[in-house]
């Protein structure tokens, strides 16, 4: 009898071994492509250019900002187009599509990216995010601001943040370019988040610059986005430890 309780137990603990679910490590161990990983750096690649401009630039606009005296006196002037002796700043840059490289997901590159509300303006006017990451939105102001994305892929949120209030964390999950962020309280605040799926991104800066750092030996399509003047794409193959070029130009419309 004792013999026949003890071998009943045993296989109790064997059903429920086998049929317990598994842990999330060992569900990431059956799915090791969805770990996220490093590029070899004994083979990493990186692509640096200059993105810029030819002809006349529209005047920038002056915005008045009197509504709120909270804003400040500093001039404003709309950022639709930043250009400096021809090159052309807040155009984004990234990886639009890769071939001939391991499969993916990759380390993201400063997961946590802050946007700030300063002098009633969003700094900076452009950023790029990998999907699933964190979103910091800081407001420095002493006036409320309302902070309302409006993608097109995902479902759009509209949030009030008080003066020096804690910040508001968010995450894109869809990958989305050039997604207008505006503030419902001063209507000439507007800047644009892209969210996309591998970390091979950026943004140009004053002197139209952008370096697309740690990509693995392979074929790739880039792509400049700029907000006004559209997207330009450009083919481009690394191989171990290269250094490329590409730059672009855009055209006054």
């Amino acid at each position: 009898m004792r013999t026949t309780i003890v071998l009943l137990a045993a296989l109790l603990l064997c059903f429920s071994a086998c049929t317990s679910k598994p842990s999330s490590n060992q569900e990431q161990a059956a799915n090791p492509s969805q770990q996220a990983k490093a590029v070899d750096p004994e083979t990493a690649a990186n692509i640096t250019g200059v993105v810029s401009f030819q002809g006349t630039p529209p005047k920038p606009r002056k915005i008045d900002m009197g509504q709120d005296p909270a804003c400040g006196t500093q001039p404003n002037y709309d950022e639709s187009y930043v250009v400096k002796e021809g090159k052309l700043a807040n155009v984004f840059v990234y990886v639009k599509a890769a071939e001939n490289i391991p499969a993916g997901p990759f380390v993201a590159v400063n997961v946590t990216r802050p946007i700030e509300q300063q002098g009633c303006r969003y700094h900076p006017h452009v950023l790029g995010v990998m999907t699933g990451h964190e979103v910091t939105i800081i407001n420095a102001d002493d006036t409320t601001h309302n902070i309302h994305p409006m993608p097109t892929e995902s479902k759009q949120w509209n949030e009030s943040q008080l003066p020096k209030a804690e910040p508001i964390v968010k995450k894109f999950d869809k990958p989305e370019i050039m997604i207008p962020i505006k503030c419902n309280q001063h209507p000439w605040m507007k800047m644009y988040l892209n969210v996309v799926d591998t970390p091979w991104f950026a943004v140009t800066d004053e002197n139209g610059k952008f370096e697309l750092k740690g990509l693995p030996p392979g074929d790739y399509t880039l792509a400049a986005v700029h907000e006004k003047l559209g997207e330009q794409t450009m083919k481009i193959s690394v191989g171990p430890k290269d250094s490329k070029t590409a730059d672009f130009t855009f055209k006054a419309q």
